[in-house]
């Protein structure tokens, strides 16, 4: 625990950073100190960031960038938390999401919908429905943005996001901006390798014309299937990837694992795969049921569970 006088010098000094990096911004972009984290995870749990931005252009993202190689400073990209645990002690460093309106830019093009990376994935689903074109139905269900889908490339009902994808933008930590081919870029099972260094700016969608009532019937098909076998409370998604011989969610109830809790963390009774927050859980809470999970796996089925939710920051 860190004592009271340090913790006031520790946030003084993060206050002292942001300060300056506003200066390298335009007025319009969103800069704080000692940003709480956990109202940005749909998990609800973990500490602050030192330094929170949200840039409002390229060019001030660039600068972001730029910033952060100048101070030695470590970058985190945020996407809408819907795939992360934040650790209690919080995110060392900047901490960067793009989610101003100017990232968040939907526009159909055709067959092409043309996105930027803060968009919500729900609203592309949507925005595809209500003009009739069909490709893209499944990324309704997930509670992410269009820059964290790419980052792991999500996927649900049996999709995923590259498999949509025409073109990416990108930009590499020095702040060079460029578009690639969705065939340029090497995308796995829950893993796109070129953003762990480079930073999603938007893609463009292909889709295929369709009336709007099949495409609202795919996505309502999708929906019931989703609610009939997802929780409802917080979580972080599916917390494992799957093993090569059996589900994640399956493995985890045939261990007997369904309903277990440490703290305010739960095993969901609705999907194994799911950790869920009652509102009273911390990020070790989650952490050690992921732990005992895993251990159990590996005791009683030999299997090595690897966790598909993201897990930053410090203890």
């Amino acid at each position: 625990m860190i004592a009271p006088p340090i913790m006031e010098t520790l946030q003084s000094d993060r206050a002292t950073l942001a300060g300056e990096l506003a200066t390298r911004l335009s007025a319009v972009s969103v800069v704080r100190a000692n940003e709480p984290l956990a109202k940005k995870t749909t998990l609800r749990v973990g500490g602050a960031a030192d330094v929170y931005v949200e840039p409002a252009s390229e060019a001030d993202l660039a600068a972001v960038l730029r910033f952060c190689a100048e101070r030695d400073r470590r970058v985190f990209v945020l996407g809408r938390g819907s795939n992360l645990l934040v650790r209690d002690g919080g995110i060392r460093g900047i901490v960067i999401c793009l989610a101003h309106p100017n990232f968040r830019v939907i526009e159909i093009d055709g067959e092409k919908i043309h996105c930027g990376a803060g968009a919500k994935l729900k609203q592309v689903a949507v925005d595809a429905k209500r003009v009739g074109l069909t490709g893209v139905e499944f990324l309704e269900g997930i509670p992410g943005s269009v820059g964290g889908a790419l980052r792991m490339n999500a996927g649900a009902m049996g999709a995923e996001i590259f498999g949509a994808v025409q073109s990416v933008r990108v930009m590499d930590y020095e702040g060079n901006a460029c578009e690639l081919s969705a065939a340029e870029i090497k995308a796995e099972y829950r893993c796109c390798a070129l953003l762990k260094d480079h930073i999603a700016l938007g893609a463009v969608f292909q889709c295929k014309v369709a009336t709007r009532e099949e495409v609202e019937q795919r996505m309502s098909v999708f929906s019931n299937k989703r609610w009939d076998s997802q929780p409802a409370a917080p979580s972080a998604g599916c917390c494992f990837k799957n093993p090569t011989t059996i589900p994640a969610g399956k493995l985890v109830q045939e261990l007997g694992l369904k309903g277990t809790k440490v703290g305010g963390a739960m095993v969901s009774f609705e999907h194994g795969n799911f950790i869920t927050n009652d509102g009273s859980a911390t990020a070790r809470n989650v952490l050690d049921l992921i732990a005992l999970i895993k251990a159990k796996a590996k005791a009683e089925r030999g299997i090595e569970l690897h966790t598909e939710v993201e897990i930053a920051g410090e203890d």
